[in-house]
């Protein structure tokens, strides 16, 4: 079966992850469409979902905000859940998309809110 060039590029980056990936760090997996964001921490060893976050919920589509303002809301969001569940190092899985706009975004709010990665 021949895969399509995104599922291609997301096996590649996944793979890469968790080659390297080790028990004490997670995986946070990112995916996004033309209007919302989502990122996930994934305990691989496990395969369930730790954390959550979505722009996809009542709270967050009531405000009127930009979708790279979504981004920061929902890093902030799974910076917090995590925090509480004791989750500082993870492992970014950027997946098919580039390290660029609301990727970066995302991801340079969960540094500030105390992820590493």
């Amino acid at each position: 079966m021949k895969l399509s060039k995104s599922n291609r590029k997301k096996f590649r980056v996944r793979n890469k992850v968790k080659k390297v990936s080790s028990i004490e760090r997670f995986r946070l997996s990112v995916s996004r469409s033309s209007r919302n964001i989502s990122a996930q921490i994934i305990d691989d060893a496990k395969k369930i979902t730790l954390v959550s976050a979505t722009s996809n919920t009542k709270e967050i589509k009531s405000k009127k905000i930009s979708k790279k303002e979504l981004s920061a809301v929902v890093a902030e969001q799974l910076a917090k859940k995590a925090k509480d569940m004791k989750i500082t190092k993870v492992f970014f899985d950027r997946g098919v998309y580039k390290y660029h706009g609301r990727v970066k975004l995302l991801a340079d709010e969960l540094r500030k809110n105390g992820m590493e990665f």
